[in-house]
């Protein structure tokens, strides 16, 4: 039994060793937990969004505002975290020191009246983009670091300058890993299998982007995309501040 356990841990590790997938590369998670419910913002934006304490509140442990943990006074400004759909997540100093925790939406400001919109569509962009990268898969509107995510580095990349903007072009090679099975015989003649895997190539495409945004993409040899073809998702996203 132990001479076939071992045997085993040799085969499993040969798998391992060889198989391991590539991590892609993923946005930096917040220290601060995400509560059902409520929308992380921090992390995605462009720059930091501060918001102005308009009165007098309490600062409250969760979402729910049911256990306050200090309070604010007004003309306080702080630092957007995240949001639901009755407040905001800040960071700031309360009365009692520097803290973070959540406000009622009608105790804090910001000169951009359309900001919740905004980002609640700038996070359902976002979430579209991961599911992307995860699946190693691009589409319109992604920008070019989201392609460098989801497909890494090209094979060949070019460019052009011209008084319309820069134009750049990425070449891609799609390969498939195979799995290739090899059965060997070990010093007491009983047969164990191990798996190794190779590249085969499964196709090409260019992708074409104008200031630094997927304008359009070619499949130019076999089907990366899928049978469901090209995705469209929005540009990168422009607040008002």
């Amino acid at each position: 039994m132990k001479t076939t356990f071992l045997l085993l841990t040799a085969a499993a590790f040969t798998i391992s060793a060889v198989s391991a997938p590539a991590q892609t590369a993923k946005r930096p998670s917040s220290r601060l937990a995400v509560e059902p419910g409520t929308i992380h913002v921090e992390d995605i934006l462009p720059k930091a969004i501060f918001m102005k304490v308009m009165q007098d509140s309490p600062i409250y442990a969760t979402s729910k505002l049911d256990r306050a943990t200090g309070s604010m006074a007004p003309g306080t400004i702080v630092k957007l975290v995240g949001m639901s759909d009755t407040g905001f997540r800040v960071r700031g100093k309360a009365r009692h020191g520097d803290t973070s925790g959540w406000l009622p939406a009608a105790a804090v400001a910001h000169p951009d009246p359309n900001l919740v919109t905004n980002l609640k569509k700038l996070h359902e962009r976002q979430t579209k983009v991961e599911a992307l990268i995860v699946a190693h898969q691009i589409a319109l509107g992604m920008t070019g670091d989201e392609v460098a995510a989801s497909m890494g580095k090209p094979t060949r990349k070019s460019s052009k300058l011209s008084a319309g903007g820069k134009e750049e072009k990425l070449e891609y090679v799609i390969y498939e890993r195979v799995p290739q099975y090899n059965t060997s015989v070990d010093a007491f003649g009983r047969a164990f299998q191990t798996v190794t895997y190779i590249k085969v190539e499964t196709g090409s495409l260019a992708v074409n982007l104008k200031d630094n945004v997927v304008d359009t993409i070619e499949e130019t040899k076999g089907n990366p995309l899928g049978s469901g073809g090209v995705q469209i998702i929005p540009g990168p996203m422009v607040f008002g501040f």
